[in-house]
């Protein structure tokens, strides 16, 4: 089961065009004459949605008007798409100012469900947008939970993560919710289907004659009764983000706000394409015109190739404190001009290759604690020069210090058998495997385990067989009797 996340921007149109870090006077967005999205503080004014202007002055005469540019929503929701890129590869536009995110392979990286969809929020809220969120198995069933009111008094909640809460969930929601539903509103009414469950119930015939295919089409991918199809977007080969800031500013660190946003765009940027960055190149736009004046440009190189938003903020925080402006700015432009491929990050249970000593020694306290010290053990060695004793398994908390075994004995395989597998002897010569065994190197001679009563005489011996492999075998030398074994094997 996939669970997809949908992104409503329902204030897209107004913040597209003013960010909330700019100037907190009233703001409406006026198409065609009349208010289509408002700011908090022209809402608490009285202003409305439709209002026309002449209404909108009369109310709050300090409102600044700004027209919809759908050149500037459409740049908004790129930027979104590219910072929530950082979630997951797999984002794609959706209708009505929405952005879908399959997050299925992301929940374990971020912690579940909840702590995605809130870092989602965090994301998103930090560029300076209005999100409500929608969760579920389908992607145009996360769509609707997302554009979801009130029902009824009650706050209905957004993000499912089963089939069959998903359909209990869906039909509770008006059929104005679905575009395809609007034009047979009032036949819906008269019929008495007021909700998408009352309207599934119908007979589906019917329902196709009445109404049309669209319409139906719309309820089975919601349902998840039919495939969906996505485009998912392609992150460009090359960074390049740029905002304006509505208004002059003269101090270098009113910048970091909206600096912040791009380095968020940024951040999503690396983790789609798995790079990341050694240089950060600001460039901080002038006055146009007569009185232009080139963009300066802020280079902050970092020590070791990064990703991490909070190292980027941290580092430009410090550089923008020492900036004196030689002209007010209206715009930022943020550039990645140097990067590299870094691998993610180990988010598991084992600390990365070539980590502290102490990370893996946590490691092993933890593994212990949990499974019990005689299921984690560690290779210890021993001072013995029996192959079989040299080297012992303890459990990792009781690992005690013992001193090396300080000679490295040449010419030993890497891999020895579980137990010496005796050899059969034609004419005194060992075989193994059906071939007689050659003897191209040796004698090692190895005499130890008198001090246990378990004494080991052995004449150690590298063989060849006639396919090639070659066998560390040895002579036993204690009885009188000829013993001929196979105890490793060379690669």
């Amino acid at each position: 089961m996939k669970l997809l996340l949908n992104v409503y921007l329902p204030l897209l149109p107004l913040e597209a065009l003013c960010p909330r870090w700019c100037d907190p006077a009233p703001r409406v967005v006026i198409d065609q004459g009349r208010v289509l999205a408002m700011s908090r503080e022209a809402a608490r004014a009285g202003v409305r949605h439709g209002m026309r202007a002449t209404g909108v002055l009369a109310i709050t005469p300090e409102t600044l008007f700004l027209e919809r540019s759908p050149d500037k929503e459409a740049a908004a929701l790129e930027a979104i798409a590219t910072a929530l890129m950082r979630y997951t590869p797999e984002v794609a536009f959706e209708e009505d100012f929405s952005i879908l995110l399959d997050v299925s392979a992301s929940l374990r990286l971020f912690g579940g469900p909840h702590a995605l969809a809130l870092g989602v929020h965090r994301s998103v809220t930090a560029l300076g947008f209005t999100v409500q969120l929608g969760a579920a198995p389908t992607a145009y069933g996360a769509w609707l939970l997302s554009r979801s009111r009130r029902l009824k008094g009650q706050l209905l909640r957004r993000r499912v993560l089963s089939m069959a809460s998903l359909t209990r969930r869906l039909g509770l929601l008006p059929c104005g919710l679905v575009p395809a539903a609007v034009p047979f509103d009032a036949w819906l009414n008269d019929v008495g289907a007021r909700n998408l469950g009352a309207l599934r119930r119908l007979p589906r015939a019917g329902l196709l004659r009445r109404t049309s295919k669209p319409l139906l089409a719309a309820l089975d991918r919601a349902y998840g009764e039919a495939p969906e199809m996505f485009e998912w977007l392609r992150p460009p080969l090359q960074f390049s983000a740029r905002i304006e800031t509505f208004e002059r500013v003269e101090h270098a660190e009113a910048l970091l706000h909206g600096a912040a946003g791009l380095v968020l765009q940024l951040v999503g940027w690396l983790a789609a394409v798995q790079q990341s960055v050694r240089m950060l190149a600001f460039y901080l736009e002038h006055e146009r015109g007569h009185a232009a004046v080139p963009p300066t440009l802020l280079e902050i190189r970092l020590g070791e190739p990064s990703w991490r938003e909070e190292h980027m903020m941290r580092l430009l925080k410090e550089r923008l404190a020492k900036v004196a402006l030689s002209a007010p700015v209206i715009a930022l432009r943020l550039a990645a001009p140097e990067v590299e491929p870094m691998a993610p990050p180990n988010a598991t249970l084992f600390p990365e290759p070539g980590g502290a000593p102490e990370d893996f020694a946590r490691l092993l306290e933890l593994l212990s604690a949990r499974l019990g010290a005689e299921y984690v053990l560690v290779i210890e060695d021993v001072d013995d020069h029996r192959p079989e004793v040299c080297n012992a398994w303890v459990p990792a908390t009781a690992r005690q210090a013992r001193s090396q075994v300080e000679e490295i004995l040449d010419g030993r395989p890497f891999w020895l058998f579980p137990k010496p597998i005796k050899l059969i002897l034609r004419d005194n010569r060992p075989f193994y495997g059906g071939s007689m065994l050659k003897i191209v190197a040796g004698p090692e001679r190895l005499e130890a385990g008198w001090w246990s009563d378990q004494t080991e005489a052995r004449d150690y011996y590298k063989a060849q067989g006639s396919e090639g492999a070659c066998y560390w075998i040895y002579l036993e030398r204690v009885s009188g009797d000829l013993r001929w074994y196979a105890h490793g094997l060379f690669g």
